[in-house]
């Protein structure tokens, strides 16, 4: 009987006392999972929050909404023949009724505070509603049909450019760590400070040169005007007008990217153990692949991950200067618009991939970095 009391009721330790149960690993994992997923939420409730009013002007664009509806009364009790002959206190009562009906319709007769509850609550539930004067290519004014014909483009650009620049680097980087002050590397140190200058800065050079002055490549857009019909020659068209702009991506990013990455193999490759690992003789590439580019995993996956995010907003000012039809041009159209649906949007899914692409990383850093526990209890 007190062997199986003993049991029910907890093992006791030497002095007497009862252990603490331990939890098991599924249910600290749990409950971490958990703790990361509502702070995450929490985080993108607050950071659409923020883009609410900073859209909304804190309300003032309430107010240019009244003023263009007031002028759109006008305009359209002038054009109305049978009005133009009634005094013109009662054309005035005529607009302010149409304003009024227009002003309770859109509800901007509630306050700003308690229509900004409703919109958190409707971005947060990816009910983007409709567009104020933006329009989809096809007519529609749904914000969602809106940004999902504008996201290919910015995909197809900013994909090729990121996967080839980061990619590339890395190799180049690991190429550098080996002939530490030749050359090249010096060459590499150099050219850095170029990378200060935004990428949209070398496109306007490069339009110049290659689209002005050589006349050997287009000067923006997607694809040739018409479009071609055959899809090979559509293809070539879009890879044509791809040049420029992922020339003026890499260049404006390369060489602070491959000098970024050369440092970090560089430390890790002074270590102790990488130099224990040489006294083993074990090959090069061994050594590159175990004891360099292992710890350096994390840092990898990092960037990697938030970058891929990046693709997703495109950039506003390169798009516009070549004139390609993606998320970026998309959002200054927007904000000169005063569209705020659709600048609310565009934040919404990019706070939502970036705060699952957290969420992930948190679990990707436990498999690939040993030291990383997730959800471990700290030692009594």
């Amino acid at each position: 009987m007190s062997f199986v009391s003993g049991v029910i009721s907890g093992a006791e330790g030497p002095s007497g006392g009862r252990r603490r149960a331990v939890p098991s690993t599924l249910t600290r994992v749990a409950k971490y999972t958990g703790y990361r997923a509502v702070a995450l939420l929490l985080t993108v409730v607050v950071g659409v929050y923020l883009t609410i009013l900073i859209a909304n002007m804190g309300g003032y664009v309430d107010q240019i909404r009244i003023a263009q509806i007031r002028e759109a009364a006008g305009g359209r009790v002038a054009a109305d023949r049978q009005l133009q002959g009634l005094p013109i206190s009662e054309i005035r009562n005529r607009i302010d009724q149409y304003v009024e009906l227009e002003v309770k319709r859109l509800r901007l007769d509630r306050p700003f505070a308690l229509r900004s509850l409703t919109y958190l609550t409707d971005a947060l539930s990816l009910s983007l509603g409709r567009a104020e004067n933006l329009t989809s290519d096809s007519g529609s004014r749904q914000v969602r049909q809106i940004l999902l014909e504008r996201l290919p483009a910015t995909l197809l650009l900013f994909a090729t450019s990121y996967l080839l620049l980061f990619f590339g680097t890395i190799f180049v980087a690991l190429f550098l760590s080996r002939r530490y002050g030749s050359f090249l590397d010096r060459a590499v140190v150099a050219l850095v400070p170029t990378s200060v200058a935004p990428s949209w800065f070398y496109g306007v050079f490069l339009i110049l040169i290659f689209a002005a002055m050589l006349k050997v490549l287009p000067f923006g857009g997607m694809v040739t005007s018409p479009p071609p019909q055959s899809a090979l020659e559509y293809g070539l068209s879009v890879l044509k007008h791809m040049i420029l702009p992922v020339a003026a991506i890499t260049i404006g990013s390369v060489f602070a990217t491959i000098y970024s990455w050369r440092t970090f193999f560089l430390i890790y490759s002074a270590e102790d153990y990488v130099e224990m690992a040489k006294a083993k003789g074990l090959s090069s590439s061994t050594i590159e692949r175990r004891y360099i580019l292992r710890p350096t995993l994390p840092t990898i996956i990092t960037t990697f991950s938030l970058g891929l995010i990046g693709i997703w907003t495109g950039s506003i000012i390169l798009e516009t200067v070549f004139n390609w039809p993606g998320l970026g041009r998309l959002l200054f159209q927007a904000v000169s618009a005063f569209d705020t649906p659709v600048v609310i949007g565009a934040e919404v899914i990019y706070a939502y991939l970036l705060a699952f692409t957290v969420f992930l990383l948190d679990i990707v850093y436990a498999l690939v970095d040993p030291r990383v526990k997730v959800g471990e209890e700290r030692k009594q």
